[in-house]
Protein backbone atom coordinates (compact mmCIF):
# COMPACT_ATOMS: atom_id res chain seq x y z
CA UNK A 1 0.00 0.00 0.00
CA UNK A 2 2.85 2.40 0.81
CA UNK A 3 4.39 1.79 -2.63
CA UNK A 4 1.13 2.74 -4.36
CA UNK A 5 0.84 5.93 -2.32
CA UNK A 6 4.41 6.91 -3.22
CA UNK A 7 3.75 6.29 -6.93
CA UNK A 8 0.63 8.46 -6.97
CA UNK A 9 2.13 11.38 -5.09
CA UNK A 10 5.64 11.00 -6.60
CA UNK A 11 8.66 12.58 -4.91
CA UNK A 12 6.71 15.30 -3.13
CA UNK A 13 4.72 12.83 -1.13
CA UNK A 14 7.74 10.71 -0.33
CA UNK A 15 9.54 13.74 0.95
CA UNK A 16 6.59 14.89 3.06
CA UNK A 17 6.27 11.48 4.62
CA UNK A 18 10.01 11.32 5.19
CA UNK A 19 9.90 14.65 7.06
CA UNK A 20 6.91 13.50 9.07
CA UNK A 21 8.64 10.25 9.91
CA UNK A 22 11.66 12.11 11.17
CA UNK A 23 9.45 14.31 13.36
CA UNK A 24 7.57 11.35 14.83
CA UNK A 25 10.48 8.87 14.88
CA UNK A 26 10.90 9.15 18.64
CA UNK A 27 7.21 8.50 19.21
CA UNK A 28 7.14 5.60 16.81
CA UNK A 29 10.23 4.07 18.34
CA UNK A 30 8.60 4.24 21.74
CA UNK A 31 5.73 1.99 20.65
CA UNK A 32 5.67 -1.36 22.39
CA UNK A 33 5.24 -3.57 19.32
CA UNK A 34 5.10 -3.52 15.51
CA UNK A 35 1.31 -3.69 15.83
CA UNK A 36 1.21 -0.45 17.83
CA UNK A 37 3.61 1.13 15.37
CA UNK A 38 1.44 0.16 12.39
CA UNK A 39 -1.67 1.55 14.10
CA UNK A 40 0.23 4.75 14.89
CA UNK A 41 1.17 5.27 11.23
CA UNK A 42 -2.35 4.45 9.97
CA UNK A 43 -3.79 6.93 12.42
CA UNK A 44 -1.46 9.73 11.29
CA UNK A 45 -0.73 9.11 7.60
CA UNK A 46 -3.61 7.20 6.04
CA UNK A 47 -5.22 9.16 3.21
CA UNK A 48 -8.55 9.50 5.05
CA UNK A 49 -9.35 10.05 8.68
CA UNK A 50 -9.76 6.77 10.52
CA UNK A 51 -12.14 5.99 13.37
CA UNK A 52 -9.44 4.81 15.75
CA UNK A 53 -11.84 3.11 18.16
CA UNK A 54 -13.41 1.12 15.32
CA UNK A 55 -9.98 0.26 13.89
CA UNK A 56 -8.69 -0.89 17.28
CA UNK A 57 -11.76 -3.07 17.81
CA UNK A 58 -11.37 -4.70 14.40
CA UNK A 59 -7.63 -5.28 14.79
CA UNK A 60 -7.94 -6.66 18.31
CA UNK A 61 -10.86 -8.92 17.37
CA UNK A 62 -8.93 -10.29 14.38
CA UNK A 63 -5.85 -10.83 16.53
CA UNK A 64 -7.71 -12.69 19.26
CA UNK A 65 -9.62 -14.83 16.77
CA UNK A 66 -6.26 -16.34 15.80
CA UNK A 67 -5.85 -17.69 19.34
CA UNK A 68 -9.11 -19.61 19.84
CA UNK A 69 -12.87 -19.12 19.40
CA UNK A 70 -13.36 -17.93 22.99
CA UNK A 71 -10.80 -15.13 23.44
CA UNK A 72 -12.18 -11.73 22.46
CA UNK A 73 -11.96 -7.99 22.96
CA UNK A 74 -15.01 -6.52 24.69
CA UNK A 75 -15.90 -2.88 24.27
CA UNK A 76 -18.11 -1.03 26.75
CA UNK A 77 -21.37 -2.27 25.21
CA UNK A 78 -20.20 -5.88 24.95
CA UNK A 79 -18.81 -5.81 28.48
CA UNK A 80 -22.14 -4.61 29.85
CA UNK A 81 -23.93 -7.36 27.95
CA UNK A 82 -21.59 -9.96 29.45
CA UNK A 83 -22.28 -8.70 32.97
CA UNK A 84 -26.02 -8.66 32.27
CA UNK A 85 -25.96 -12.28 31.10
CA UNK A 86 -23.91 -13.50 34.07
CA UNK A 87 -26.40 -11.72 36.34
CA UNK A 88 -29.30 -13.48 34.64
CA UNK A 89 -30.72 -10.62 32.57
CA UNK A 90 -30.22 -9.05 29.16
CA UNK A 91 -32.17 -7.58 26.29
CA UNK A 92 -32.28 -9.75 23.21
CA UNK A 93 -33.98 -12.58 21.35
CA UNK A 94 -32.96 -15.42 23.64
CA UNK A 95 -31.00 -17.60 21.20
CA UNK A 96 -27.73 -19.43 21.81
CA UNK A 97 -25.73 -19.70 18.58
CA UNK A 98 -22.44 -21.20 17.45
CA UNK A 99 -20.35 -21.38 14.29
CA UNK A 100 -20.32 -24.72 12.48
CA UNK A 101 -18.00 -24.42 9.52
CA UNK A 102 -19.31 -21.33 7.67
CA UNK A 103 -22.81 -21.44 9.13
CA UNK A 104 -24.32 -19.82 12.20
CA UNK A 105 -26.47 -22.44 13.91
CA UNK A 106 -28.99 -21.95 16.70
CA UNK A 107 -28.10 -24.25 19.58
CA UNK A 108 -31.20 -23.52 21.63
CA UNK A 109 -33.91 -20.97 22.34
CA UNK A 110 -33.98 -19.86 25.96
CA UNK A 111 -37.15 -20.50 27.98
CA UNK A 112 -39.58 -17.57 28.13
CA UNK A 113 -37.78 -15.75 25.32
CA UNK A 114 -39.01 -14.15 22.07
CA UNK A 115 -37.13 -16.89 20.19
CA UNK A 116 -38.95 -19.69 21.97
CA UNK A 117 -42.31 -17.97 21.59
CA UNK A 118 -41.72 -17.57 17.85
CA UNK A 119 -40.86 -21.28 17.46
CA UNK A 120 -37.12 -21.17 16.73
CA UNK A 121 -35.45 -24.54 17.31
CA UNK A 122 -32.03 -25.92 18.04
CA UNK A 123 -30.42 -26.93 14.75
CA UNK A 124 -31.98 -24.08 12.75
CA UNK A 125 -29.41 -22.47 10.44
CA UNK A 126 -29.36 -18.69 10.35
CA UNK A 127 -29.37 -17.45 6.74
CA UNK A 128 -29.97 -13.71 7.13
CA UNK A 129 -30.71 -11.01 9.70
CA UNK A 130 -32.81 -8.09 8.51
CA UNK A 131 -32.14 -9.24 4.91
CA UNK A 132 -28.35 -9.22 5.45
CA UNK A 133 -26.81 -12.62 4.66
CA UNK A 134 -24.75 -14.04 7.53
CA UNK A 135 -22.82 -16.76 5.69
CA UNK A 136 -19.13 -16.45 6.70
CA UNK A 137 -19.92 -13.70 9.21
CA UNK A 138 -18.47 -13.87 12.72
CA UNK A 139 -20.62 -14.27 15.81
CA UNK A 140 -19.69 -10.70 16.70
CA UNK A 141 -21.14 -9.50 13.37
CA UNK A 142 -24.28 -11.54 13.99
CA UNK A 143 -24.70 -9.94 17.40
CA UNK A 144 -24.32 -6.45 15.93
CA UNK A 145 -26.92 -7.17 13.25
CA UNK A 146 -29.41 -8.42 15.84
CA UNK A 147 -28.91 -5.28 17.91
CA UNK A 148 -28.67 -2.83 15.00
CA UNK A 149 -32.23 -1.47 14.96
CA UNK A 150 -33.23 1.04 17.59
CA UNK A 151 -36.82 -0.22 17.73
CA UNK A 152 -35.64 -3.73 18.58
CA UNK A 153 -37.35 -5.39 15.61
CA UNK A 154 -35.42 -8.27 14.04
CA UNK A 155 -36.25 -10.48 11.04
CA UNK A 156 -34.49 -13.83 10.89
CA UNK A 157 -34.34 -16.04 7.80
CA UNK A 158 -33.90 -19.68 8.80
CA UNK A 159 -33.10 -22.94 7.04
CA UNK A 160 -34.66 -25.92 8.80
CA UNK A 161 -34.40 -29.62 8.14
CA UNK A 162 -37.51 -30.94 6.43
CA UNK A 163 -38.38 -27.59 4.84
CA UNK A 164 -37.47 -26.89 1.21
CA UNK A 165 -38.06 -23.14 1.57
CA UNK A 166 -36.52 -20.73 4.02
CA UNK A 167 -38.59 -19.71 7.05
CA UNK A 168 -38.91 -16.07 8.13
CA UNK A 169 -39.41 -15.09 11.76
CA UNK A 170 -40.26 -11.57 12.94
CA UNK A 171 -39.19 -10.92 16.52
CA UNK A 172 -38.64 -7.99 18.86
CA UNK A 173 -35.77 -7.79 21.32
CA UNK A 174 -37.06 -7.82 24.88
CA UNK A 175 -35.59 -7.78 28.38
CA UNK A 176 -35.09 -11.43 29.24
CA UNK A 177 -34.76 -12.82 32.72
CA UNK A 178 -32.81 -16.00 32.28
CA UNK A 179 -34.50 -18.76 34.26
CA UNK A 180 -31.46 -20.90 34.75
CA UNK A 181 -33.25 -23.68 36.65
CA UNK A 182 -36.57 -25.52 36.37
CA UNK A 183 -37.73 -28.50 38.39
CA UNK A 184 -40.57 -30.98 38.83
CA UNK A 185 -41.26 -33.55 41.52
CA UNK A 186 -41.99 -36.95 39.96
CA UNK A 187 -44.67 -39.34 41.22
CA UNK A 188 -42.12 -41.76 42.70
CA UNK A 189 -40.54 -39.03 44.88
CA UNK A 190 -37.65 -38.48 42.51
CA UNK A 191 -36.81 -35.01 41.34
CA UNK A 192 -36.25 -33.65 37.84
CA UNK A 193 -33.88 -30.66 37.73
CA UNK A 194 -33.26 -28.82 34.47
CA UNK A 195 -30.29 -26.41 34.47
CA UNK A 196 -30.51 -24.22 31.36
CA UNK A 197 -27.34 -22.18 31.94
CA UNK A 198 -24.92 -21.22 34.69
CA UNK A 199 -25.09 -17.63 35.92
CA UNK A 200 -24.46 -15.87 39.23
CA UNK A 201 -27.85 -17.00 40.58
CA UNK A 202 -27.78 -20.65 39.45
CA UNK A 203 -26.25 -22.10 42.63
CA UNK A 204 -28.95 -20.57 44.83
CA UNK A 205 -31.64 -21.49 42.29
CA UNK A 206 -30.56 -25.15 42.32
CA UNK A 207 -30.55 -25.29 46.13
CA UNK A 208 -33.94 -23.57 46.25
CA UNK A 209 -35.54 -25.94 43.72
CA UNK A 210 -34.23 -29.04 45.50
CA UNK A 211 -35.52 -27.74 48.84
CA UNK A 212 -38.90 -27.03 47.23
CA UNK A 213 -39.13 -30.58 45.82
CA UNK A 214 -38.18 -32.06 49.20
CA UNK A 215 -40.90 -30.01 50.89
CA UNK A 216 -43.44 -31.14 48.27
CA UNK A 217 -42.39 -34.75 48.83
CA UNK A 218 -42.64 -34.42 52.61
CA UNK A 219 -39.36 -36.29 52.96
CA UNK A 220 -35.95 -36.62 51.34
CA UNK A 221 -35.87 -37.24 47.59
CA UNK A 222 -35.36 -40.86 46.52
CA UNK A 223 -33.21 -39.68 43.61
CA UNK A 224 -32.51 -36.79 41.26
CA UNK A 225 -32.29 -36.48 37.49
CA UNK A 226 -30.17 -33.48 36.42
CA UNK A 227 -30.79 -32.44 32.81
CA UNK A 228 -27.81 -30.54 31.33
CA UNK A 229 -28.68 -31.09 27.68
CA UNK A 230 -28.14 -28.07 25.41
CA UNK A 231 -26.72 -26.16 28.37
CA UNK A 232 -24.05 -23.87 26.83
CA UNK A 233 -22.30 -23.24 30.14
CA UNK A 234 -21.69 -19.98 31.95
CA UNK A 235 -19.78 -18.91 35.02
CA UNK A 236 -17.02 -21.13 36.35
CA UNK A 237 -17.76 -20.49 40.03
CA UNK A 238 -21.42 -21.49 39.73
CA UNK A 239 -20.43 -24.84 38.19
CA UNK A 240 -18.05 -25.58 41.07
CA UNK A 241 -20.58 -24.58 43.72
CA UNK A 242 -23.38 -26.62 42.15
CA UNK A 243 -21.20 -29.72 41.85
CA UNK A 244 -20.21 -29.23 45.50
CA UNK A 245 -23.87 -29.40 46.53
CA UNK A 246 -23.86 -33.11 45.68
CA UNK A 247 -20.30 -34.02 46.74
CA UNK A 248 -18.88 -34.42 50.25
CA UNK A 249 -15.32 -35.24 49.25
CA UNK A 250 -13.10 -35.38 46.19
CA UNK A 251 -11.83 -33.09 43.49
CA UNK A 252 -14.43 -31.15 41.50
CA UNK A 253 -12.16 -29.83 38.76
CA UNK A 254 -8.56 -28.69 38.29
CA UNK A 255 -7.19 -25.99 36.00
CA UNK A 256 -3.79 -25.73 34.33
CA UNK A 257 -2.23 -22.75 32.62
CA UNK A 258 1.02 -20.85 32.12
CA UNK A 259 0.89 -18.54 35.14
CA UNK A 260 0.85 -19.70 38.74
CA UNK A 261 -2.72 -18.62 39.59
CA UNK A 262 -4.06 -20.60 36.63
CA UNK A 263 -3.03 -23.87 38.27
CA UNK A 264 -5.62 -24.74 40.87
CA UNK A 265 -7.54 -27.68 42.25
CA UNK A 266 -11.07 -27.24 43.56
CA UNK A 267 -12.12 -29.71 46.26
CA UNK A 268 -15.60 -30.55 47.55
CA UNK A 269 -16.57 -29.48 51.06
CA UNK A 270 -18.37 -31.83 53.47
CA UNK A 271 -22.15 -32.05 53.04
CA UNK A 272 -24.44 -33.50 50.37
CA UNK A 273 -27.81 -31.81 49.86
CA UNK A 274 -29.32 -35.16 48.77
CA UNK A 275 -27.68 -37.16 51.57
CA UNK A 276 -26.41 -39.78 49.15
CA UNK A 277 -29.59 -40.28 47.11
CA UNK A 278 -28.77 -41.50 43.58
CA UNK A 279 -28.25 -39.06 40.70
CA UNK A 280 -28.46 -39.47 36.93
CA UNK A 281 -27.13 -36.69 34.68
CA UNK A 282 -28.32 -36.13 31.10
CA UNK A 283 -25.91 -34.59 28.57
CA UNK A 284 -25.71 -34.20 24.80
CA UNK A 285 -23.54 -32.51 22.17
CA UNK A 286 -24.98 -29.15 23.23
CA UNK A 287 -23.72 -29.52 26.83
CA UNK A 288 -20.61 -27.37 27.16
CA UNK A 289 -18.20 -25.63 29.51
CA UNK A 290 -19.70 -25.31 33.02
CA UNK A 291 -22.17 -28.11 32.23
CA UNK A 292 -19.21 -30.38 31.45
CA UNK A 293 -17.53 -29.45 34.74
CA UNK A 294 -20.58 -30.61 36.70
CA UNK A 295 -21.10 -33.78 34.64
CA UNK A 296 -17.39 -34.68 34.83
CA UNK A 297 -17.18 -34.05 38.57
CA UNK A 298 -20.21 -36.20 39.40
CA UNK A 299 -19.14 -38.95 37.01
CA UNK A 300 -15.49 -39.24 38.07
CA UNK A 301 -16.40 -39.15 41.76
CA UNK A 302 -18.89 -41.99 41.13
CA UNK A 303 -21.67 -39.78 42.44
CA UNK A 304 -23.83 -40.03 39.31
CA UNK A 305 -24.38 -42.01 36.15
CA UNK A 306 -24.17 -39.94 32.98
CA UNK A 307 -26.60 -40.68 30.15
CA UNK A 308 -26.90 -39.33 26.61
CA UNK A 309 -24.29 -38.47 24.00
CA UNK A 310 -20.77 -37.09 24.21
CA UNK A 311 -20.73 -33.45 25.28
CA UNK A 312 -19.40 -30.50 23.27
CA UNK A 313 -15.80 -30.41 24.53
CA UNK A 314 -15.31 -26.80 25.60
CA UNK A 315 -12.70 -27.28 28.30
CA UNK A 316 -11.02 -23.90 28.67
CA UNK A 317 -11.29 -21.09 31.20
CA UNK A 318 -11.60 -17.46 30.12
CA UNK A 319 -10.43 -14.67 32.42
CA UNK A 320 -11.72 -11.11 32.20
CA UNK A 321 -8.83 -8.65 32.19
CA UNK A 322 -9.79 -4.94 32.48
CA UNK A 323 -7.95 -2.62 30.09
CA UNK A 324 -6.46 0.77 30.85
CA UNK A 325 -9.33 2.88 29.50
CA UNK A 326 -11.60 1.58 32.27
CA UNK A 327 -14.39 0.81 29.78
CA UNK A 328 -13.21 -2.28 27.93
CA UNK A 329 -11.74 -5.65 28.76
CA UNK A 330 -9.95 -8.64 27.34
CA UNK A 331 -11.65 -12.01 27.67
CA UNK A 332 -8.66 -14.30 27.36
CA UNK A 333 -8.28 -18.07 27.59
CA UNK A 334 -5.91 -18.53 30.52
CA UNK A 335 -6.27 -22.20 31.47
CA UNK A 336 -7.72 -25.56 30.56
CA UNK A 337 -9.72 -27.58 33.00
CA UNK A 338 -9.47 -31.24 33.82
CA UNK A 339 -11.92 -33.68 35.35
CA UNK A 340 -11.11 -35.34 38.71
CA UNK A 341 -9.67 -38.25 36.71
CA UNK A 342 -7.18 -35.83 35.12
CA UNK A 343 -8.81 -35.87 31.67
CA UNK A 344 -8.87 -32.69 29.60
CA UNK A 345 -12.32 -31.89 28.27
CA UNK A 346 -11.07 -29.58 25.52
CA UNK A 347 -12.01 -31.04 22.15
CA UNK A 348 -13.09 -34.39 23.61
CA UNK A 349 -16.00 -33.70 25.95
CA UNK A 350 -17.54 -35.96 28.59
CA UNK A 351 -18.27 -39.52 27.53
CA UNK A 352 -21.56 -40.80 29.00
CA UNK A 353 -21.68 -44.00 31.04
CA UNK A 354 -24.75 -44.98 29.01
CA UNK A 355 -24.80 -43.76 25.43
CA UNK A 356 -28.29 -43.07 24.08
CA UNK A 357 -28.88 -41.31 20.78
CA UNK A 358 -31.91 -39.06 20.61
CA UNK A 359 -33.84 -39.82 17.39
CA UNK A 360 -34.85 -36.91 15.24
CA UNK A 361 -38.38 -35.83 16.06
CA UNK A 362 -40.99 -34.93 13.51
CA UNK A 363 -41.82 -31.24 13.23
CA UNK A 364 -45.24 -31.82 14.79
CA UNK A 365 -43.68 -33.54 17.80
CA UNK A 366 -41.15 -30.72 18.19
CA UNK A 367 -43.98 -28.22 18.25
CA UNK A 368 -45.73 -30.27 20.93
CA UNK A 369 -42.59 -30.16 23.10
CA UNK A 370 -42.26 -26.41 22.58
CA UNK A 371 -45.85 -25.92 23.66
CA UNK A 372 -45.29 -28.08 26.70
CA UNK A 373 -42.19 -26.10 27.68
CA UNK A 374 -44.19 -22.89 27.31
CA UNK A 375 -46.87 -24.25 29.61
CA UNK A 376 -49.50 -24.58 26.90
CA UNK A 377 -50.34 -28.20 27.69
CA UNK A 378 -50.79 -30.11 30.93
CA UNK A 379 -49.86 -33.48 29.45
CA UNK A 380 -46.26 -33.53 30.66
CA UNK A 381 -46.02 -37.29 30.15
CA UNK A 382 -46.02 -36.69 26.40
CA UNK A 383 -42.56 -35.14 26.65
CA UNK A 384 -41.19 -38.36 28.13
CA UNK A 385 -42.81 -40.46 25.42
CA UNK A 386 -40.90 -38.46 22.81
CA UNK A 387 -37.62 -38.39 24.74
CA UNK A 388 -35.72 -41.70 24.71
CA UNK A 389 -32.78 -40.26 26.66
CA UNK A 390 -35.08 -39.10 29.43
CA UNK A 391 -36.81 -42.49 29.52
CA UNK A 392 -33.47 -44.30 29.93
CA UNK A 393 -32.32 -41.88 32.63
CA UNK A 394 -35.53 -42.43 34.60
CA UNK A 395 -35.14 -46.21 34.30
CA UNK A 396 -31.58 -46.06 35.64
CA UNK A 397 -32.68 -43.87 38.53
CA UNK A 398 -35.35 -46.41 39.51
CA UNK A 399 -32.78 -49.26 39.28
CA UNK A 400 -30.35 -47.64 41.73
Amino acid sequence: MFAHIALIFRHFSIWCIAIALSIFSASAAAQESPLEEVLFHINHFYVEEVDRAKLDHHVLSSLLSELDPYSEYLDERELKRLFDVTNGEYKGLGIEVEKRQDHVVIVSALPNSPAQAAGLLGGDILLAINDVAVLDKSLEDVSKLINSRENGEVTLAIARAGHSQRLDFHLTRQPIHIESVNSELQANRTGYLRINSFNNHSYHDVARHITKMQQQSGTALKGLLIDLRDNPGGTFDSAINIADLFLSTGTIVSTRGRFIEANQRFVAQPGDILEGAPIVVLINQGSASAAEIVAGALKDNHRAKVVGTRSYGKGSVQSLIPLGDGRSALKLTTAKYYTPAGISIEGTGITPDVAILQPDLSQSNKEVIINLAAGKSANSNLTALLDTQLIKAQQLLEEY
